[in-house]
C-alpha cells in the first residue's frame, strides 16, 4: 500500500532570502517577492485542502490538481505576473482558490489609480507615482500602469461606486437640514447636488443630477431620486438654497407649501452689494450685518424694508432685491433659533465648501465628454469631500432646531385643518 505523500512548503524561501539580502538596493522588491511567496504559500493550502496532498490517494476529495497556469495580480505599483495551482472538480468544471480570488476582488491596482486622480495626479504621471523612479521593480508592457489602463480603472471604479452610491437607503438618515447648490460643468451642462444635516451634526452627500439648467424640472427630479431612496416627504425639514426660483418652486410642490425655506444671506447680500455704488456699499453692508443678528424676525424685516424705502432714489434697482424673497431670507430667525446656530445655517456654506473640493478635484479635466463623465468625476469628489466633513459647528443647539420644525409643522398642520372644516362646512 503506497503512502501519501505531503507537500513540502511551496513558499520560495530562497528568494525572500535573496531578496533581503538586496533589501538595502530594493526594499521595494523585498516586499513585492515575500508577499508574493506567501501568496503562493496560501494558494498551495487552498489546493491541498480541495484535492489533498500531491499524489495522495484518499478518497472524498472534492477535486483533482489540473497543472498550473499563469496570472495577473494587480497591487499598488502594477501588475506582476504569479503562477498559481488549477484544480478541477469531478464533474470537469474549474474550481477557485479562495486566496486567488480574494487577492483579485480586492483590486489594488483600480484603488490606488482612483485615490491618484482624487489627489490631482495626471495619468500620464500615474506609472511614476505608482513605481520608485529608481525601484527595484520595473514596469514592464502591460503591467497596468500605462494612462489608458489608469483611466480605465479610474471609469470603472468611479462608475461602480457612483452606481452604489445613488442607490443608498437614506430612511436611516436621520436629517434636519438639506442644502442645495447647482454645479456649472459647461454649456447646457450643470449638475444639481443635496448635502444633509443629521441630528448629531453630521453632514452627508445625498446626491446629484444632471441637467442643462438649474431649472424646476432637474430640481424635481433631484427631489424625486431623494424621496425613491427613503427620504420622508411628511417630515418637516429646513431647506438651505441659493436663492433659485426653480428649487422653491420644486421644494415646495413635493413636501407642502408651508415647508421652511432659507435663502443663503451670503449670496443676498452679495447680489445686493454689487448693484450699489461704491460709496452705500460699506453702509448697506453693515445694516444687512445688523439685521441677519437680530433675534426678532419681526424687527430685522422692518430694519430691511426701511433701508430699501431709504435706497429707492439711489439705487432702485437693489432697493426691489431687498424686497425679493424677503420671507425666505429670515427664516432662520422666525424658527427662533440660537443666534450661533442661525449662523451655520443661514447660508450654503456646507455645500460651497463641497463644490470647492469637486473644482479641485476636477481641475485635470480639460474637455468633458457627455453627462455621464461629469457625474462620475463629482459623484467620486462629492465621496472625497464627504471623507474631511466635520460635524456642525453648531450641532449642540440641534435640538432646538428639532424642536421649532416639530412646532411649524404642527402649526400649519392645525391652520390646514381649520381651513379644510370652514370649507367643509
Amino acid at each position: 500500500m503506497k503512502r501519501p505523500t505531503t507537500l513540502t512548503a511551496v513558499v520560495p524561501a530562497a528568494n525572500i532570502e535573496e531578496a533581503w539580502q538586496e533589501v538595502g538596493a530594493s526594499f521595494e522588491r523585498f516586499c513585492l517577492t515575500a508577499g508574493l511567496a506567501t501568496l503562493s504559500s496560501m494558494m498551495e493550502e487552498d489546493a491541498v485542502r480541495l484535492c489533498g496532498p500531491r499524489y495522495g490517494r484518499q478518497d472524498g476529495k472534492a477535486g483533482h490538481r489540473w497543472g498550473k497556469t499563469t496570472g495577473k495580480l494587480g497591487f499598488h505599483g502594477g501588475k506582476v505576473e504569479l503562477e498559481r495551482p488549477r484544480i478541477r472538480a469531478r464533474n470537469g468544471k474549474e474550481m477557485s482558490l479562495p486566496s486567488w480570488e480574494e487577492a483579485v476582488r480586492n483590486d489594488l491596482l483600480g484603488q490606488w489609480a482612483m485615490n491618484l486622480m482624487l489627489i490631482n495626479v495626471s495619468t500620464r504621471k500615474f506609472g511614476r507615482a505608482v513605481r520608485l523612479p529608481e525601484g527595484g521593480v520595473g514596469a514592464p508592457s502591460g503591467s497596468g500602469v500605462s494612462k489608458s489602463a489608469a483611466s480605465r480603472r479610474f471609469v470603472a471604479l468611479s462608475a461602480a461606486r457612483m452606481k452604489e452610491w445613488m442607490a443608498a437607503d437614506l430612511s436611516k438618515l436621520d436629517l434636519l437640514v438639506i442644502q442645495i447648490d447647482g454645479i456649472h460643468i459647461k454649456d447646457d451642462l450643470m449638475l444639481l447636488a443635496a448635502v444633509g444635516v443629521d441630528g448629531k451634526g453630521g453632514k452627508h452627500p445625498l446626491g446629484v443630477i444632471e441637467g442643462a439648467a438649474e431649472n424646476a424640472a432637474v430640481a424635481q427630479a433631484l427631489l424625486d431620486n431623494l424621496i425613491e431612496r427613503g427620504l420622508d416627504p411628511k417630515v418637516c425639514r429646513l431647506f438651505v438654497i441659493d436663492g433659485a426660483k426653480a428649487l422653491s418652486k420644486a421644494i415646495r410642490k413635493t413636501f407642502g407649501r408651508h415647508t421652511p425655506i432659507q435663502r443663503c444671506q451670503v449670496h443676498k447680500a452679495r447680489n445686493i452689494i454689487e448693484r450699489l455704488p461704491k460709496s452705500l456699499q460699506a453702509g448697506v453692508r453693515k445694516a444687512l450685518r445688523q439685521a441677519w443678528e437680530l433675534d426678532d424676525a419681526t424687527k430685522a424685516e422692518k430694519l430691511l424694508r426701511n433701508l430699501a424705502r431709504r435706497l429707492d432714489h439711489d439705487a432702485p434697482g437693489a432697493s426691489g432685491s431687498f424686497l425679493e424673497g424677503l420671507d425666505e431670507i429670515l427664516t432662520v430667525s422666525r424658527l427662533g433659533l440660537p443666534a450661533e446656530l442661525r449662523r451655520s445655517l443661514c447660508c450654503t456654506n456646507i455645500i460651497e465648501n463641497m463644490n470647492g473640493t469637486i473644482r479641485r478635484v476636477c481641475r485635470n479635466v480639460k474637455r468633458w465628454k457627455d453627462a455621464s463623465m461629469a457625474l462620475r468625476w463629482t459623484g467620486a469628489a462629492m465621496m472625497e469631500a464627504a471623507k474631511g466633513f466635520r460635524r456642525l459647528k453648531s450641532c449642540k443647539q440641534l435640538p432646538a432646531l428639532r424642536a421649532a420644525l416639530a412646532a411649524h409643522q404642527l402649526k400649519y398642520t392645525m391652520n390646514s385643518n381649520i381651513e379644510d372644516q370652514a370649507l367643509a362646512a
